[in-house]
């Protein structure tokens, strides 16, 4: 991680490094049982790695297009933009692209690759919503997103998922389970498929348990940054409660980005199973930040 006065949390971080290690674990021995299987595993890499260098290079550019959102000048958001320029001051970090995507959901999200080519972009539904003190909160927040490279952090963490997604998927159509092995067992498709299945729910998890550990350092780095935790907590609670209040085809449309946001967006008024969601609950993070609200001895 570059230098930044972001404040940063052992514990956090020696559990995302064993997540990292166990899902670069997992992917070794993934490969180790497709070669075994005699599966040619070269295009399927191919293919992912492909993939994930889009993601990589172009998750900025991706974001904005996907969300619809536009770069900013100082001139057109003249208090957002100062707002970054104070953040980026206290961080000790360069500032990120500004922009602003037109959209009632509530949210923000910050992506790029390093410092030098982040970007971080509120909606217009969060602009309306919050007040300064609380837009400041999320903008620290998505700012230690931004110095801690958690885009590429997550980015990476998705590649055996990748391919574990393509290897079901060649199983399952390209014809492999009609051949069985040599000694008449069960069709070398079949257990291509069913490996390939189990190793991406097992990715799937290791990496929504990664992102949960990030949102919450993420709170914390930018909680102790601004040093008001309780403002970040009265955001979390305000923008959760508008959600509620979001058309649902407007949520729908934004909850593929959900591991990208602040909040996550969720239509129906469902909610994610804990080992299933991008983002811890909404009382875990209250409570982190009203632990920190005590060691600062401020009120919750």
């Amino acid at each position: 991680m570059a230098h930044t006065r972001f404040a940063p949390d052992r514990g956090l971080t020696s559990r995302m490094v064993l997540t990292m290690f166990l899902l670069g674990l997992l992917y070794v021995v993934f490969v180790s049982v497709l070669i075994t299987l005699g599966v040619q595993t070269i295009l399927v890499l191919l293919i992912a790695g492909g993939t994930l260098l889009v993601q990589y290079f172009m998750s900025d550019r991706i974001a904005l297009f996907a969300m619809h959102g536009r770069e900013v000048t100082p001139q057109q958001a003249p208090e957002l933009h100062g707002m970054i320029d104070r953040l980026s001051a206290m961080a000790d970090m360069p500032k990120p692209r500004v922009a602003i995507a037109d959209s009632d959901v509530p949210n923000a999200f910050a992506t790029g690759r390093n410092q030098k080519k982040a970007v971080v972009c509120v909606t217009t539904g969060l602009l309306r919503r919050l007040e300064r003190a609380e837009l400041e909160g999320v903008l620290a927040h998505e700012m230690s997103h931004v110095a801690h490279r958690d885009v590429a952090v997550m980015t990476i963490a998705s590649f055996l998922g990748i391919v574990a997604g393509l290897m079901t998927r060649v199983a399952l159509y390209s014809g492999l389970g009609r051949g069985r092995d040599d000694r008449g067992g069960l069709p070398i498709g079949l257990i291509i498929m069913l490996v390939s299945a189990l190793v991406y729910g097992v990715s799937f998890l290791l990496t929504r348990a990664l992102s949960r550990y990030r949102e919450l350092a993420a709170d914390r780095a930018g909680a102790l940054l601004t040093q008001r935790p309780s403002v970040l907590a009265s955001a979390l609670v305000k923008i959760s409660g508008e959600m509620a209040r979001i058309p649902t085809r407007d949520l729908r449309e934004a909850e593929p980005f959900n591991a990208f946001f602040f909040v996550p967006a969720l239509s129906g008024g469902a909610s994610l199973a804990t080992l299933l969601a991008t983002h811890p609950p909404l009382n875990r993070r209250l409570e982190q930040l009203a632990r920190i609200s005590a060691q600062l001895g401020q009120g919750v």
